[in-house]
């Protein structure tokens, strides 16, 4: 299984830096087995019977992105002199620290201080597999405030390159009912939902779940090798509690589908039913998900469209079947769906 199965073209005019508004308005393409419909995410309903269950994955994405001035010891605290240092969180060790992508890293010595906006500074402590280790001078809720006060949304590189994420960015990268704050990437698909929506679902008969997987950067890393089956995919935290196992299962034995809300709703939920029977579940998965995956508990899917010769393509292809999956790119770039984070969606539905 080759990386160039998973390419395709895409004009960059369909790459979205913004997303719709309102939310609900972005459009809607529902593959269900061989039929496609165009319409807008407000029609979901049109398409979910009484009994589906959407699975929604919780996380909150922190403002990761902070750019500070290196400060050498002895030096002027309030000097802005120092090299200027960018800074992308990632997630925290054992002890509490936080490794991070730093650029340019080379510039920043061990025992180096890196000064932010609203109080924030932090210390470098080591580094590994080309990441910073960071030790800030703040905890808890203290640390949550400068954070949010000095940090940015860390929109993914494709947006990034093309304007900088600025204060709206807070509010449109952020899902309606994100809770528990660790991810570095949004789960996008669950964007295009606000209140209103989720309130008409409800009346129609359709289920909510909760789970939490805390998205890492290393969604947006390239596969980097020839033969996609040899990919080690980056490791992220997870957690289903009893009573969404619990929800989950009794909807299956009751007929109704399991639709997770994105991909990392989708990856979360096989990581814990991979015996058939899904449990509660909490810790790492790295779970790599290709054509020839056995799925388990996932029904459908409801998805943005995805980077060419990503891991998220390998995963739709697994869903709908790589021919399959070519054709409704092809038609979504035909009828000039947006693509990408910000972009608009779709609800595959194998056949």
């Amino acid at each position: 299984m080759r990386l160039d199965d998973f390419d395709f073209d895409l004009p960059e005019h369909l790459i979205a830096t913004r997303p719709a508004r309102p939310r609900t308005s972005a459009k809607l393409l529902v593959a269900d087995g061989d039929t496609i419909t165009d319409a807008v995410v407000s029609d979901i309903s049109r398409f979910l019977r009484s009994g589906d269950r959407l699975v929604l994955n919780d996380t909150k994405v922190i403002p990761a992105r902070l750019t500070g001035r290196r400060h050498r010891k002895g030096a002027d605290p309030t000097s802005a002199s120092g090299a200027k240092i960018e800074v992308t969180l990632l997630d925290t060790t054992a002890s509490g620290d936080w490794r991070a992508m730093v650029k340019p890293l080379k510039k920043l010595k061990d025992g180096e201080e890196v000064l932010f906006d609203a109080g924030l500074s932090a210390t470098c402590i080591g580094r590994a597999d080309g990441l910073g280790i960071l030790r800030f001078n703040l905890e808890g809720e203290a640390f949550d405030d400068a954070l949010n006060a000095a940090g940015a949304m860390p929109l993914p590189p494709y947006i990034a390159t093309r304007r900088a994420a600025d204060a709206q960015d807070k509010e449109d990268y952020q899902t309606v009912w994100a809770k528990r704050p660790g991810a570095v990437a949004a789960p996008t698909a669950s964007l295009h939902f606000d209140d209103a929506l989720l309130h008409d679902l409800e009346v129609h008969g359709v289920g909510f779940t909760h789970v939490t997987l805390h998205v890492g950067a290393g969604t947006f890393l390239p596969v980097k090798v020839d033969d996609v089956t040899t990919h080690k995919m980056h490791a992220e935290w997870g957690e289903i509690t009893e009573q969404a196992a619990r929800d989950i299962q009794q909807t299956k034995a009751a007929g109704g589908r399991i639709i997770p809300v994105g991909t990392t709703a989708l990856r979360l939920i096989e990581s814990a039913g991979r015996s058939g029977t899904i449990h509660a579940w909490k810790g790492e998965t790295d779970i790599f998900i290709y054509p020839g995956f056995q799925f388990q508990v996932t029904d459908a899917l409801m998805t943005n469209f995805h980077l060419p010769k990503s891991t998220l393509m390998m995963l739709v292809a697994a869903l709908m079947g790589q021919d399959r999956i070519r054709a409704i790119y092809d038609h979504a770039v035909a009828e000039r769906y947006r693509f990408f984070s910000y972009g608009d969606a779709s609800l595959l539905i194998p056949g």
